[in-house]
């Protein structure tokens, strides 16, 4: 009986694996026909990197690289700021604070993660996007600075939960080896464990900048969403999310601007599977 069980559960545990992989590749699949029929009439060129985004204007104009580097402002702007905070709460959780603190901030994290986008882009409007507008003495506030602000606070969670669990799993036989030899706890800490747990950071890393270039609510209504090439971290930006959110309901189906984002959703497929196969590249490095 026990063994009829084991072999239900490894089928039923092997099944989902595959169905994982079969329902990714049927979205990506649709994509692509759906997204592809764009070329028809836009070079892939002229498309990537065209600098106007006029999708209804005759003859329309596609051009997403306002879109992308929108985004890609974004998000490293995020990256910069979640990276140094998100890995020094990390390594306080493992390695500083006390059993109790600990259990209380790792909940507290938890919670953070599983506030809905669109409540933190609300908190973000009545009170970042005031707070940038004074501080830099802007006409709106609504800016690329804006955005990857709140993505950071968003990124933070996912980076701060995989990085401690990266430090925590480094052999206590190292630490141990390190006070041996003389260390201190900081020396420890910087010397032995940021090295050892280095993947595993990374991946956190790669995982929270995932999580940024696939956010959409917080970005469109926190950025200011004009699809123009950006000077400056204090200009209004679009991204390609945002663009996707708030044309689609607009988009006449089977027209060009239809076709056109669906081409970004192939872009932002793309962008998001090198991030997240990165990321388990180096979670797997780590294992070893």
């Amino acid at each position: 009986m026990r063994k009829i069980k084991e072999f239900i559960f490894e089928r039923l545990i092997l099944f989902s694996g595959l169905a994982s992989v079969f329902f990714v590749l049927l979205i990506f699949f649709f994509l692509l026909k759906e997204g592809l029929a764009v070329f028809k009439t836009v070079p892939i060129g002229d498309f990537l990197a065209g600098k106007n985004w006029y999708p209804i204007s005759d003859p329309a104009q596609l051009g997403i690289l306002p879109l992308i580097l929108g985004s890609l402002m974004v998000t490293l702007g995020a990256t910069i700021i979640s990276v140094p905070i998100g890995t020094a709460c990390a390594v306080y959780i493992a390695e500083v604070a006390p059993e109790k603190i600990k259990n209380f901030l790792k909940s507290g994290i938890e919670l953070l993660a599983a506030i809905p986008s669109v409540v933190l882009g609300f908190i973000g409007m009545v009170t970042l996007v005031p707070w940038v507008k004074k501080i830099f003495h802007l006409p709106t506030g609504l800016t690329a600075l804006s955005g990857s602000i709140m993505l950071a606070f968003m990124a933070m969670p996912t980076i701060v939960s995989i990085a401690e669990d990266a430090l925590y799993s480094v052999p206590k036989s190292y630490k141990e080896g390190a006070f041996a030899l003389g260390a201190t706890h900081w020396q420890t800490i910087w010397r032995v464990l940021l090295p050892s747990a280095s993947s595993g950071i990374l991946a956190a890393v790669m995982l929270g900048i995932g999580r940024v270039i696939g956010e959409t609510m917080a970005v469109m209504m926190i950025t200011g969403n004009a699809a123009r090439i950006p000077q400056s971290i204090l200009q209004p930006v679009r991204t390609l999310t945002a663009t996707i959110a708030a044309e689609m309901g607009e988009a006449v189906v089977g027209s060009e601007h239809y076709f056109a984002l669906f081409a970004i959703g192939i872009v932002l497929f793309v962008f998001s599977f090198a991030i997240n196969v990165t990321a388990e590249l180096f979670l797997h490095k780590d294992k070893r």
